[in-house]
Formats: C-alpha cells, structure tokens, sequence
C-alpha cells in the first residue's frame, strides 16, 4: 500500500497552514489517517452526468409511528421516486442541540429517533449520498467542547477564546447575534469563545491540527458509509485571523484544498460541494482553478433572482447574471436550487440587484406571508440577510389560486431543471409544501417555516387523492425530471449559452456537442402571451420534448407562441460546420 505522488503535496499544503514544528505533527497524523482508511474503503469511479439529480431531505422528513424515520424515508424513496431521483443530499442526520442538525454533537452517530448508520447505508446502496460536513462548529454540548471546558490537555486549543475588549468589526457577520459567546469552564472561570452563529454552534480553531485531523477521520467515516458527495457547511467562514473580515481568507481556499487532496488519496471519486452563502463572485471562486478546490459550488444567486423575475414579469437581471456565469474547467459545475431547509439568501445578489430591487423583493415576500432575517453589519445595523417562506409561496400572493401557483412554481423549477450544472430539489419543493406557521410559533425561529416534518400517511394521503396541491405538484415535477435525465444535452459539463429574445422569457441553449444534439429551454416568466423568433443560426427542425407525444414541431416558421408561465424544451440537431 502506498501513497502517489500526494504526501509532497499535502507537505506543501501544510506548511502553508502551520509553522514547522506544526506541520510535521499534521502531516504524519493524516498520512496515517489516510493508510488506515484505504485498507478500509473500495474506490467506485462515478462521474456526474445529466441523470444526476438530487433530493435534499431531512432524516426525519417523513414520519411512521415505531419505525426509524430514515427507514421511512428510503421506504417513501423506493415507491415514488426510484428511477427518477438518484441522489439524496441528507441533512444533518447526527446527534444534535439546535439549528435543526446543524449543531452536531457528535460528527460519528446518527441521531436514534432518525435510526443508525444502518438505515444510510441502506440508502447508500441504493442511491448516491450527500452528507453535511459542519465542520465550522460543534455543539456547545458536544464532547469536544465540554473537554475544553474540562481543561483537558488534548483539547485546549480546539475553540478559539477572545479578550472581549479586542477590536473584532471588520469581521463579517451572517448573524445578528453575538460573535462572542460567555461560558464558565469547570473551574469558574468565564471564558469568551467565538461562535460565528449561535451561542450553542462554537467554532473550531483550525489553528490546531489535531482538529484538522479528527475533522478529516469524520469525513473519511462518512465516505465509508457510503457518502459520495461531501457539503462543507458554512466553509466560507472556517479560518480566523483576527483584524481581517474572516471569511474567504487564502488558509480557507488552502484548507479545502488540503481536504480534498487528502479525500480524494483514498476516494478520488468523493464530490466536494461548498456551501457559501456570499455575494456571487466570492461564492465561484471555492471553484479555486478548476480542478483543485470545490467540484460543485451551489449557485446561491439562482432562488432569488428567479423569484425577482416573476414578481417582475421581467428577466433582464436574471439573463443579465446567467451571461456572466463560466467555469475554470470542465471538471467543475453549478449545483443549482430554489429552495433548501434554510431560507431564500439576499447577499448573494448584493452586486446583481439594485437596493431598491432587494428592497421590493423583501416587502414582496412580506405581502406573500413570508417573513425576514437579519444580519449585523460593520457600523452595527442590520440589514435583511435571508428570506423565510416556502418557494411556492415565495413566488404568489395567498389570494391567488393553486392553478396559478403551481404553474409559477413548476416553471422555476423547469428552468432549474434545465441549467446547466447538477439540479437539487427540496423535498418540500417536490410536494408543493406551504409555509409552516405554527413550527415558527412552536420553534421562535424563522426558518422553521420552511421545515416541517411530514407525517407518512397524511401525504401517501395527500399524494394519492386526484386534485390536491401535493399530487399535482408531485406528479409534473417528476415528469419534467424524467424527460430531463434521458436528455444528453442537459450533461453538466456540456456546452451553454444565454439568449436575449425577450425581456419575459429565460432562454437557455444546451448542447451535446458529442451527439450532435441541443435543447433550447425557453421560459415565459409573465402572465402574458409572448411571441418570439428563434435565431436563424439554430437548425430546424425543433420537437418540444414537454408535450405529448413531440405534437410541437417548428420546421418552418421561427416563431414560437407562449402561454402566461409556460415553458418549451425544444431539441434539435447542431448544425455541422461546414468543411
């Protein structure tokens, strides 16, 4: 057994990270994390294709009285969606105190009222897994901060402890809460640690490389529980250096980089996906060059430009922004969504919308019964950090009709479907779920609004009575999935581009330059009828793969009729170039 050529590099790495004395402890303790995990994990090639799509789910989404809820899960998987969905992105399914899972106890159990590594890795054989990496910050009950406060040795420098009088504003905040939090260890002393988050979310101190490698055995355990993908929660934000913002520092991009070198020695097939919840230029570059840092980046400015667009029947911002998207490689993509167990976030569009815009967007939200979350900013105000509702409801007013909803909600998730990159879907998304009120009662937290708990036979219920918001939800959702994972043109990693035809519809031009085959996806996001021509250097003939039986055949004439929100997915050949 051996390592390649990646023990200089992980060197390398680590000295950048930690002074001498330092990174020769960090690098023997993960050179020998990884030996003891290749005796231990069998490597599966899998490259990412246009069948790739994935549910974000709770382990507890689903509920049955006496039966672990993850088993209820794959239950509910196998008969609705097998064949369909083949990836499932399960939230925080580990012990923990708050924040819905992201508050981790312990990073190697699985909460009991979900099941045991038992039920994933039933789901793992299955169906490919993506697990969460919250790795910023633990339980302040875990067993590692309680140590700490223990004054034992081996943990005395996992959290990172501040003098309450130090200068810390140009550190950015995601929360309005306190950056520093008060503990009193076990001997009486009052001790101020940062916690980026929440009192009850205590940040790890990187600085230690004990950290770094009891982090990375975690993430190794998960790989050999079955996970392929790995979602590093609110990575932005993992470095500190006091008098800097403290997010998106170079020891960050390096540290994602040591992990996936260090991953990838053992399970080069393992996807690391980060999760940064930024301004949309910040957010690309955890795609580092291309083939270093991040495979897959969540395209955080898709959820609330699309509902801009719709609440403005205009797509100038939207197409605007899709113009600019580009990867470094085509060994990277988007991962792209609307909707998630957290809210519809606002700074990612910092530099795209106006503040009036974003200002709209936000009493727009408000009127449609959604509510707001707030952040601290350098000078001490708040400013609206996410928007809390469910996408359904994100995009209509309570006035308006199911029919209307749901023909505003499928044509976002079309067009989610048909970006190019990886689509994740929600698992209330899926179902056409409304906003939860009374788990914000219950809970006092805004983002509860998005993540009730569903009981198994209330929605087998729900699901198969004829007319209901959930069926007819359910049931075109997973057909626009169906078409979309038998369509080589809608391969992540194939060719794209943006059409300006019409300031109300999105227009995507997708192609498969190998099998000579495009898909011009093109969405009408007004409640008017809209007339446009398709440009004369797209060959003809085209078939909408949306209706039945391709009855929609454009040979001749250009032009396309669309109805109020409707959506055309129109495959045609390339035209040879020619000789």
């Amino acid at each position: 057994m051996h390592i390649s050529n990646s023990k200089h590099t992980i060197n390398k790495r680590i000295n950048k990270l930690y002074p001498p004395e330092i990174a020769q402890k960090a690098v023997n303790s993960i050179i020998d994390l990884v030996f003891k995990y290749k005796s231990r994990i069998e490597s599966k090639p899998y490259h990412l294709s246009e069948k790739d799509v994935i549910l974000i789910t709770y382990g507890d989404q689903v509920n049955k009285e006496s039966e672990p809820s993850l088993q209820t899960l794959k239950e509910f998987m196998d008969s609705h969606l097998k064949g369909i969905i083949n990836s499932i992105h399960i939230l925080p399914f580990y012990p923990y105190s708050s924040d819905d899972g992201f508050s981790v106890v312990n990073y190697n159990a699985v909460d009991p009222h979900m099941g045991s590594w038992k039920q994933i890795e039933q789901i793992s054989n299955e169906y490919r897994l993506m697990v969460d990496g919250v790795i910023n910050h633990v339980s302040q009950f875990s067993d590692w901060f309680r140590a700490y406060l223990a004054s034992d040795e081996y943990f005395k420098d996992y959290f990172i402890e501040v003098d309450p009088s130090t200068d810390l504003s140009k550190v950015v905040r995601p929360r309005a809460t306190p950056l520093l939090s008060e503990f009193t260890d076990d001997c009486g002393k009052i001790r101020h640690i940062w916690t980026t988050f929440s009192k009850d979310q205590v940040d790890l101190n990187y600085k230690s490389h004990r950290v770094l490698r009891n982090v990375l055995d975690s993430m190794f355990y998960y790989i050999e529980k079955g996970a392929t993908l790995i979602r590093l929660d609110a990575i932005a934000f993992i470095w500190k250096e006091i008098g800097t913002s403290c997010v998106h520092l170079p020891q960050t991009h390096e540290l994602i980089q040591l992990m996936r070198e260090v991953l990838h020695e053992v399970a080069p097939e393992v996807i690391i996906i980060t999760e940064t919840n930024v301004p949309h230029k910040e957010n690309v570059s955890y795609f580092g060059s291309g083939d270093d840092e991040a495979q897959m980046v969540y395209n955080f400015a898709l959820p609330p430009l699309l509902v801009h667009s719709i609440h403005n029947a205009d797509t100038k911002k939207l197409s605007s922004w899709a113009k600019t998207l580009s990867l470094p490689s085509d060994k990277v993509c988007f991962f792209n969504f609307t909707a998630s167990h957290d809210g519809i976030g606002l700074r990612p569009v910092n530099d795209i919308l106006e503040q009036e815009e974003i200002d709209n967007l936000v009493e727009r939200i408000k009127e449609n019964g959604g509510l707001v979350s707030y952040r601290a900013n350098e000078d001490g105000s708040q400013s609206p950090y996410e928007l809390n509702c469910s996408y359904i409801d994100a995009l209509t007013l309570p006035k308006e009709d199911d029919h209307l909803r749901l023909k505003k909600m499928l044509l976002t998730q079309g067009t989610v479907l048909a970006m190019p990159g990886v689509p994740g879907i929600y698992f209330h998304s899926l179902v056409g779920s409304r906003n939860y009120y009374d788990g914000v009662k219950h809970s006092g937290q805004n983002r509860t609004i998005n993540r009730e708990k569903l009981n198994i036979d209330w929605l087998e219920q729900e699901l198969s009575t004829q007319g209901t918001l959930a069926k007819t939800m359910f049931d075109s959702y997973k057909r626009l999935i169906s078409i979309r994972i038998n369509e080589k043109a809608f391969n992540p990693f194939g060719q794209f581009e943006f059409l300006d035809l019409d300031s109300r519809l999105f227009i995507i031009d997708q192609k498969c330059v190998a099998c000579e085959e495009r898909i011009l996806a093109v969405h009408n996001f007004s409640n008017e009828i809209v007339k446009c021509e398709i440009p004369k250097e797209i060959s003809l003939p085209l078939y909408d793969i949306l209706s039945s039986n391709l009855t929609v055949k454009i040979e001749e004439k250009r032009e396309i009729t669309l109805e109020p929100y409707q959506m055309l997915w129109l495959k045609g050949n390339i035209k040879k170039e020619k000789k």
